[in-house]
């Protein structure tokens, strides 16, 4: 699956690149060029459509494999190309292209931003929509280790019928998938802002390589056209509609990767997805369908692998080489999707602070987090290993997508009702045929768990518990702490009253809860007896929005002679870099010079606690998170020579 998220790593500066090439008249970075326009186009459809591009190799062979054990084998493939076409149409042009992407959050889309949209639509805090986007996010992480796995063997096992290759090459299989795979996860920490920009190209020939094949076999049996009409879908559901309900789970591997028009928007923009989707993705993926139908209505025997079977030997190595590239590609867009959502939950609180790292210094989007990029890896070479074929990873693939995809439409309906306010019938009349065409899938997949459908469930719970660990023991924490804490104004007041020792310089002190004398500046006093001459409390904080504006960023209060409270808000799809804020307060009057700025941050030891707050193997599971948490001098772009860090030991 392309992915639920907005992709942290893009060919996006590709584009911006070709941009540069625009009319002598038009401004050459501006997107509204008809260089503009194409460079977005081409990008769009290396990354969004790099998964659901991928699909015909496996999915066909799989749905009509289920459905020849009651069907004849023309009914078979009739019945399911017919399928295929039309839950195209249904789940990605109407859901996600002529709905779905018109909720957007300042531009940008996925299951975090809806759930951000929603909450801001709502003007509360609702349980419900954090509970939906945590749920969101932990099912993207889950697919997000399947589809590399199935995305690449899938290309790989077509070695098996190369020229000169044979049976022979079967041992070997496996192996070769790792190594491509070791190899795509290597090299993240390089940034791939230089191979995105052949992503798009060549994803475009396979598109075209797709729909020239499948025009090419059309002719085989012509008569394949009628499974256009959905006559032939409707006939296979209510001939025997417990099979039925067993294809449809196998025919949802076509659509797998529909999360990503609605993620990416923010990278590209609607227009040059939903031009790509119309004009250049569904044709190609259509005609390809149509022509792996006629093939197998022409030659029965080819079932066990329709896609590779009717590729022309004079063109086998070529195209073989084609969907390996491809399919590394919606590897990759997968990969670096984690990277994203990695940073929009850790901004949004959902997981500790962890290390990100640019990869560009002129594109801030392209990001690397090692700590995902280890786990990704483990996790896909565990599945290789585990599932040995692509026959066996499709059982587990898809019910994590369909999960997304009914939290999408879930949340959907909070933001109908309360910033589009429709009227109740009309989101009604939407929403539900959208949601019962969700539930049928994720039913329809979840047939499927005996066979391997428990791991990306098994994955997502797991993601679940560690999120709602981390957000509950921070609020617990954060509860103690306000508890045992001195309110700022009253510390204000005592100093007043017995003013200690001052030292020169400025005093920031970093503090979630600006009302109450943070940790740092208690100890300082105890223990060091001093008071600098500027003090000021800092807060940083995540707005629901992906991105703040400059002129936005810093707001500071002044609270008496000696104390300032200074606000930095960042959007969820940015990193925060507190000198680089600090320097924007310099047009508000706050002037001070960084190397004589010392920077005071609370450390504390959390201890576990049976008799309050969560069960004791959530405390360690909590504490466990703390320990392994990126250093927030690292996180906030703090000079580690201008640090000091002062602690203190909290139960939970």
């Amino acid at each position: 699956m392309a992915g639920d998220q907005p992709r942290g790593d893009t060919p996006l500066s590709a584009a911006k690149a070709s941009l540069t090439s625009g009319n002598p008249g038009t401004p050459p970075s501006d997107p509204r060029s008809k260089a503009g326009q194409r460079a977005l186009l081409i990008g769009a459809i290396g990354v969004v459509f790099g998964d659901i591009g991928t699909s015909p190799i496996y999915a066909l062979r799989e749905a009509i494999g289920h459905a020849q054990r009651g069907f004849s084998p023309e009914q078979a493939v009739f019945g399911v190309v017919s399928l295929a076409f039309w839950a195209l149409m249904i789940v990605v042009t109407l859901k996600y292209v002529a709905f779905l992407m018109r909720a957007d959050n300042k531009g940008e889309g996925g299951a975090l931003s809806l759930m951000a949209l929603a909450q801001n639509a709502l003007g509360k805090r609702s349980a419900w929509l954090f509970v939906l986007g945590v749920c969101g996010a932990a099912l993207f992480y889950a697919d997000g280790v399947i589809t590399p796995a199935i995305s690449v063997l899938s290309a790989v096992e077509g070695l098996r019928g190369a020229p000169g290759i044979g049976s022979a090459i079967n041992p070997f299989i496996i192996p070769i998938a790792a190594v491509i795979l070791i190899g795509v996860f290597v090299v993240q920490s390089r940034g791939t802002g230089g191979l995105a920009r052949f992503f798009g190209p060549i994803t475009l020939v396979w598109f075209a390589s797709l729909g020239l094949l499948g025009l090419f076999h059309i002719f085989d049996d012509i008569s394949i056209l009628t499974a256009l009409s959905p006559h032939h879908a409707l006939f296979m559901l209510a001939a025997n509609p417990v099979l039925g309900f067993v294809i449809l789970g196998s025919v949802f591997l076509a659509v797998t990767g529909a999360e990503a028009l609605y993620a990416d928007m923010g990278h590209f923009g609607k227009s040059p997805i939903r031009k790509g989707w119309l004009f250049i993705v569904l044709p190609c993926l259509t005609l390809n369908y149509l022509g792996q139908g006629a093939f197998l209505l022409a030659h029965p025997t080819a079932l066990d692998n329709p896609f590779w079977n009717m590729v022309p030997q004079l063109i086998y190595w070529p195209l073989l080489l084609l969907a390996t590239a491809a399919t590394v590609i919606a590897s990759q867009a997968v990969i670096t999707g984690a990277f994203s959502v990695t940073q929009q939950a850790v901004q949004l609180g959902l997981l500790p602070r962890l290390d990100i790292r640019n990869t560009s210094e002129t594109e801030a989007g392209q990001i690397y987090v090692p700590a995902i990029n280890g786990l990704l890896l483990v996790g896909v070479l565990f599945l290789l290993v585990t599932f040995q074929n692509t026959h066996n990873l499709t059982a587990a693939y898809g019910v994590a997508v369909t999960g997304v995809m009914f939290v999408n439409t879930l949340m959907a309906f909070t933001l109908v009702r309360n910033l589009w306010k429709w009227p109740l019938w009309l989101a009604l009349l939407v929403l539900v045929p959208m949601g019962f065409v969700d539930v049928v899938f994720l039913s329809s997949n979840l047939l499927k768990v005996p066979d391997g459908a428990w791991m990306p469930l098994l994955m997502g719970g797991l993601i679940v518990v560690l999120m709602w660990t981390w957000v509950r023991g921070t609020q617990i924490l954060g509860e103690k702490t306000r508890r045992d804490s001195l309110p700022l104004t009253d510390l204000i007041e005592m100093l007043r009253a017995r003013p200690p020792h001052r030292a020169p310089g400025t005093a920031i002190f970093l503090t979630s809860d600006a009302e109450v004398a943070p940790v740092a500046l208690m100890h300082n006093l105890k223990h060091n007896k001093v008071l600098h001459e500027k003090n000021i409390i800092l807060t940083v904080h995540t707005s629901d929005r992906p991105r703040v504006a400059e002129h936005q960023r810093v707001a500071m209060e002044p609270i008496s002679d000696d104390f300032k409270r200074l606000t930095i808000t960042y959007g969820y799809m940015e990193s925060p870099n507190v000198p680089r804020a600090l320097g924007l307060c310099r047009k508000q009057g706050l002037k001070f010079d960084i190397m004589s700025t010392s920077f005071f941050l609370g450390r504390r030891s959390v201890i576990p606690s049976a008799r309050q707050g969560m069960p004791l193997w959530q405390d360690r599971l909590f504490i466990f998170l703390m320990r392994n948490a990126a250093n927030p001098t690292d996180f906030f772009h703090i000079p580690p020579g201008r640090v000091v860090e002062l602690g203190t030991q909290v139960s939970v």
